[in-house]
């Protein structure tokens, strides 16, 4: 019998499961841990959000089938959202399915849309999903850079010019997991510009909408006019609300993509768990006081991170947004690789952090620090990683 999977010869062994695995081992030898490593927010979701979920689950008739596509309350609450952060009608019906998690949306939309053989142009470094979720499909991947300049404009061109097949997808991720990057609403427009003219299909990326700092709204590609012609977006509820663990997101826009995306997630599930959803409407529906606090806690602790490591003698660009942190190795240790560098951490100081090969090849050289501890451990993290820059001879200034 043949275990030579196809899909799975297709698949790299995952980097970062490696130092994960270590993480895991080291806390159950009874080591204290301080994990920047996985985006999991560590607060939980409001209490009134909470309470609704426990309401409609007490209802009899709450725990058969719910829909695919998402309740219909739901789909009208995320439209609103669109229509008052963005300034965007939609259509709740057409042009909105709700989705378990930005995750499992892209990877139906790469099932209904991808045919083997097709190219998909996407990010490296970039979140796995967005280019393994292809991969699965049978897609083939050209890689275009994260950073929004006019290189990422000259590397499209390129692509289109030289790839055979000529690409049909292009996936955007901004705030960008995990560099941290962001853009503006011109580069928007450039975009979906670019994208009708050479008939690409354009997947964006907002699961860090609402973490953005210094008074820097981040953008939706859907406020730009005749971006619905070429254009899908994907949201989460995981970082806004700190409902990770409820697996809530949405798709809009394009109604031919949310029409195809629908129909594949009707043969695989049905639908979040109703109770599920119906606190999620509550929590679009009702006070917004935890969006703008989750804003300004992940601010505080950026600032707290870049300047306790700094201290400790590793220097880290403060991210304009998101709750990550793409930090450079120390230069005195970049020999070292992103992977081991990330195992000694992890070893010698007890801190773990993401390699940033685990991103894709162009990720080396970094590591992706989640700020996911509060400051208190935040600060303990810098003291553990100034004793182990001293052990191996890289100077520190004095904490």
């Amino acid at each position: 019998m043949d275990t030579d999977f196809y899909r799975m010869k297709r698949l790299p062994p995952y980097v970062i499961a490696e130092v994960n695995a270590m993480r895991a081992a080291a806390r159950a030898a009874g080591e204290d841990i301080i994990d920047l490593g996985m985006g999991n927010p560590d607060l939980p979701p409001p209490q009134h959000v909470i309470d609704k979920l426990c309401e409609v689950a007490q209802k009899p008739d709450a725990h058969g089938y719910s829909q695919s596509k998402g309740i219909p309350g739901l789909r009208r609450a995320q439209a609103n959202y669109y229509a008052h952060r963005f300034g965007v009608e939609l259509d709740p019906e057409r042009e909105v399915v709700v989705t378990m998690g930005s995750k499992e949306g892209l990877a139906s939309l790469a099932t209904a849309i991808t045919a083997p053989g097709d190219v998909v142009l996407a990010p490296n470094p970039s979140y796995p999903i967005h280019t393994f979720g292809f991969i699965i499909a049978g897609a083939t991947i050209r890689s275009v850079p994260t950073t929004p300049d006019e290189n990422y404009f000259t590397s499209l061109e390129k692509a289109m010019a030289f790839t055979v097949p000529r690409p049909s997808i292009l996936v955007v991720n901004y705030p960008s997991n995990p560099t941290a990057e962001v853009v503006d609403l011109a580069f928007y427009e450039r975009l979906v510009a670019w994208a009708r003219e050479n008939k690409v299909w354009i997947l964006s990326d907002l699961a860090y909408s609402e973490v953005y700092f210094d008074g820097n709204p981040t953008p939706s590609i859907m406020q730009v006019k005749g971006a619905r012609d070429v254009a899908i977006e994907f949201t989460s509820m995981s970082k806004t609300y700190s409902m990770a663990g409820w697996r809530m997101g949405f798709a809009v826009g394009n109604q031919q993509l949310i029409a195809a995306m629908t129909r594949v997630k009707s043969y695989l599930d049905y639908g979040a768990f109703t109770p599920i959803q119906a606190a999620a409407c509550t929590a679009l529906n009702g006070p917004q006081d935890i969006v703008e606090a989750n804003r300004q806690l992940y601010h505080k602790r950026r600032d707290v991170m870049v300047e306790a490591f700094g201290r400790a003698g590793w220097e880290i660009p403060p991210p304009p947004a998101s709750m990550f942190a793409w930090a450079p190795l120390p230069p005195a240790l970049a020999h070292m690789g992103s992977l081991e560098f990330s195992k000694q951490l992890l070893t010698e100081a007890n801190v773990a952090v993401a390699p940033g090969v685990g991103y894709g090849e162009n990720g080396e050289g970094f590591v992706r620090i989640a700020m996911v501890e509060n400051e208190q451990r935040l600060r303990q993290a810098a003291r553990n990683i100034r004793r182990y820059l001293t052990s191996l001879g890289v100077n520190s200034s004095a904490a």
